[in-house]
């Protein structure tokens, strides 16, 4: 399993550094860890993502399922928190604030985003907390 010292790692496709770095610090509130000239690295909500400059890897027609990433939080404040600052930065949402799986034991509500890249983030609350796995 892992430990709190233990740090996921994600790496994805940008196309415009200046433009990631607006969505995931300016808007989204994340941590610039590093800048070169072909990647930014960043704390992503205490995980690691790294946009790497590869505008020739673009999905120009991204879906919801399966890919996407983000976050299953385990507070409903920091949910709301989170919902609340990307309408009042301004992020794109690729698909606003929602509940799957009503009335059932599965069921959260979630919200998607869409970075200038078009990868998707995908932000969840689950009501009963032993479905966050």
């Amino acid at each position: 399993m892992r430990k709190t010292s233990q740090v996921f790692h994600l790496a994805i496709p940008c196309a415009d550094l200046d433009k990631a770095k607006e969505f995931y610090v300016d808007q989204l509130g994340c941590e610039l860890a590093r800048r070169y000239d072909d990647r930014i690295t960043l704390n992503f909500f205490g995980d690691q993502v790294v946009c790497h400059l590869a505008p020739d890897q673009i999905d120009e027609a991204p879906k919801m399922y399966p890919r996407h990433f983000g976050i299953t939080f385990a507070d409903k404040d920091d949910f709301e928190e989170l919902l609340a600052n990307a309408k009042s930065n301004d992020a794109t949402f690729f698909k606003d604030d929602f509940v799957r799986f009503e009335g059932r034991q599965e069921e959260h509500r979630t919200f998607f985003l869409i970075d200038p890249s078009n990868n998707l983030l995908e932000f969840k609350y689950y009501n009963d907390t032993t479905m966050m796995y």
